[in-house]
């Protein structure tokens, strides 16, 4: 039983689900360790999509739940296997650098591919939960919510991260030294 939405948010709520339940299988997929040598190109296209519907969330006017308290959905997924999954598939290549607030402040800062991608994950499950019980408001609300605070520019670092090293390994190195930077990925300390 779904509840109504105005304005034809159905087709939001339904699309936003859609490509929420494609980014987790990717991850999935990903972190399993099954889809290493598709691993960039997956992850490009699962951000990338993810980005879009992000964006449109953004961009539109802001989704308010008739109750103004949160029902309860049940505990936080435990997302624990899929970030030390992307960790190890990630080697030496999860840290990256950034910078902390691009309008604000010039400042550099430490990044992980594995940290943001299962942090954006658990932004996006507590919506995907309220979509589940159908209450598609409250899950077009929090990912709205969460895209603004939190998932949208965690999703577009890993998105730029992950579209640069596609292009590093395609465009930068001949074949010996792409084998040589895997290597060194494979066997690097974690």
């Amino acid at each position: 039983m779904s509840e109504p939405i105005d304005d034809g948010w159905d087709d939001l709520a339904q699309e936003m689900h859609r490509e929420v339940e494609t980014y987790f299988a990717s991850l999935e997929e990903v972190s399993s360790g099954g889809a290493a040598e598709s691993a960039l190109p997956l992850l490009l296209l699962s951000l990338g999509q993810l980005c879009a519907s992000g964006a449109r969330l953004g961009a539109m006017v802001d989704v308010v739940p008739e109750e103004r308290f949160e029902p309860d959905v049940g505990p936080d997924p435990d997302l624990e296997r899929v970030r030390d999954g992307l960790h190890q598939l990630l080697g030496g290549l999860d840290a990256y650098c950034d910078l902390e607030d691009p309008v604000l402040s010039g400042e550099v800062s430490e990044g992980s591919l594995s940290e943001d991608l299962v942090a954006v994950a658990a932004d996006l499950s507590n919506g995907h939960r309220h979509y589940l019980t159908g209450r598609v408001t409250e899950a077009l609300w929090w990912w709205q919510f969460s895209y603004l605070s939190s998932w949208g520019e965690r999703a577009a670092s890993a998105l730029r991260v992950v579209l640069a090293l596609l292009s590093h390994v395609r465009l930068d190195a001949d074949d010996e030294q792409v084998m040589e930077a895997e290597m060194a990925a494979l066997h690097a300390v974690t």
